[in-house]
Formats: structure tokens, sequence, C-alpha cells
């Protein structure tokens, strides 16, 4: 029977997760609790946290907040600031390759390589989104009408993907051939790659605000709805004329968190009344993790080997969950 240890952290918990399968709480008064023998914090900001991404090698935050600073933390609290911009809220983040990281704030998004050299990328309006290509340097950036990919380490011309409407969250899937955002309005939009061609997910009765890649990439599995919203990218066609699979479905609330098993199709489910549901593909079996709680869950994760689940949640309520 799946244990629940809980954590003792206070605030909204931006995102909970494992580094070096230890695990960590980032918390939105700008600080980090990490809880592998024994809780101890980190201030990383001195006013909140709006951003955190873990780097590509699992050994070290990345973090942002409203001071303008972005910063790096590993497990044993050594902080180095990466970049700063007085008098900025950075809220958007993502770690690239070759320790390489993008941020944003208002029009304007930066690509920070390792030796410290930036690169800026301007746009006429806010940026919504950021996401590394997993090949090659390229940064995307949603925005409205659409989304950039912009080649950042070379001067060649952006590639362009348009589409009308606020496009916000950002990503690619596993196999670059995909890149899809989460829109201001209840729906997702995704381009193929390689001829531009359109892919709309709609259906939503709220905004999409998580999302986790299936074991292989086949399946990209959403909140805002009933349930998991899970669209086949398997094909020729990604999720076009095909219905998604719909995991952990309750009539009486919204899915707030999802997070797939990194090793099994498997995914865990999260809802804005602090339930936790685990849910198989294959038949949508269900195993319940957490009985509701006071608030929705915001952020879950799996550490490396699938048997360990960290959550968190708007109204600081955050635990570790053992599956064995």
């Amino acid at each position: 029977m799946p244990t629940v240890a809980p954590i003792d952290v206070d605030g909204f918990v931006v995102r909970a997760g494992f580094l070096n399968d230890s695990p960590f709480f980032a918390l939105g008064d700008g600080s980090i609790c990490f809880a592998e023998g024994g809780e101890h914090r980190v201030q990383m900001h001195k006013g909140g946290l709006l951003a955190v991404e873990m780097t590509l090698d699992g050994k070290a935050l990345v973090t942002a907040g409203d001071d303008g600073l972005i910063q790096k933390v590993t497990p044993g609290c050594e902080i180095v600031t990466l970049a700063e911009r007085p008098r900025k809220w950075i809220d958007l983040l993502a770690c690239g390759p070759n320790d390489s990281v993008g941020f944003a704030s208002g029009r304007t998004a930066w690509v920070r390589f390792a030796d410290g050299k930036e690169k800026e990328f301007a746009h006429e309006r806010a940026v919504g989104g950021l996401a590394f290509a997993p090949k090659g340097m390229k940064l995307a950036v949603a925005r409205y009408d659409g989304a950039t990919i912009w080649w950042a380490n070379a001067d060649a011309a952006p590639q362009e993907m348009t589409w009308k409407g606020a496009h916000l969250g950002i990503g690619f899937s596993p196999d670059g051939k995909y890149l899809f955002t989460s829109m201001q309005e209840n729906a997702l939009h995704g381009w193929r790659l390689s001829d531009d061609q359109d892919m709309r997910m709609t259906g939503y009765p709220s905004k999409v605000k998580s999302w986790s890649w299936s074991y292989k990439g086949r399946y990209l599995a959403t909140s805002g709805a009933a349930a998991a919203i899970c669209w086949p990218f398997f094909g020729k066609t990604g999720p076009m004329g095909q219905s998604p699979l719909q995991l952990g479905t309750r009539g009486d609330t919204i899915v707030s968190s999802v997070a797939c098993h990194p090793k099994e199709d498997v995914i865990a489910v999260g809802y804005l009344d602090g339930m936790i549901m685990l849910c198989r593909f294959e038949d949508n079996a269900e195993v319940l993790l957490r009985r509701p709680g006071n608030g929705p869950v915001s952020s879950i994760s799996w550490d490396s080997m699938g048997e360990r689940i960290a959550f968190g949640s708007e109204v600081g309520e955050a635990g570790i969950i053992a599956l064995k």
C-alpha cells in the first residue's frame, strides 16, 4: 500500500520534485525546502519565487523571482547568481543543453550560455512561455498569435508558427517532431514541424496549466478537465483524427496537475480538491494515493526510479508518497 510522509512547508508550492533523487519543494515565498535527511531551507529570493526549473543533468535547480535574479542552487545549498535584471519580474525559465538557461520578462527573452555570455531575443508582444528543443540549441517562445523558434547560438532567421490568440506555456515532443502551446482560451495548439501542419486540441472546461509526456512519448497528458486528457502522438498525424484517453475521471472536480511515470505507462493525477490518483494507460486501472486535502495540488513529480512521488499544494500541503 502507498504511504504518505507529510513535509512541513508553509505557503504555495511552486514545484515539488527530486534533485539527485533527493526531494525538494520550491515555495512561493522565495525559499526551497530540501527534505533529505531532515528538512532544511535555503532562501533564493528576497521577494517571491516565480519560476523554477531543473537543469538537464538533474543536479541543480534554476530559480527566478520578482527581485530580478536568476539563481542556481544544488542540494548542498550552494547558490550561484547566473543573471540579474533589476526591477524586472523574471517569471519564465527554461533549462537547455550545455548548461544554458533561457529566461524572459515582458517582451524580451534571453539565453545565458555556460560561459556567462547572453543573447537577447525581442518580440512585439509579451512572451508567454519558453522551451528548449530536445536536440540542437533552439529556443521556442510562445507569444501572441503563435510561437517563434530561435537558433540560440546562430544568427539564422527564426521559424515562425502562426495561430490566432494568446499562447502561454510551450513545449516540444520528446522526439522534437512537434511543438505545442497552451492558450489563454481553454485549448492546446500544436504544429508538426516538418510541414507546419496545425493541430487543434480543444474541449477543455478550464485552462491547461500542467502537462507531462508519457513513457516513450506516446501520449501528452494534460490537466484542465475532469480527467487527465492524454492526446496520442504516435502515427504520422499526431493527435489529429484520434480521440484522447481520459484517465482518472471524476465528476466533482478538475485535474490540476499531472506527472507521467518515468519507466511505465502510468500517470499520477492531482486534483483541485487535493486528491491524488494513480492511473494506468492500458486499462485505466486506478489506485488512490492521497485523499482530498485543503487545496489544489499544484505540483507532482516522480523520482528517477518511479518509486516515490513528491507533491505540493497551493495551500502549503506537501509530502512524499512511497509506492513500495
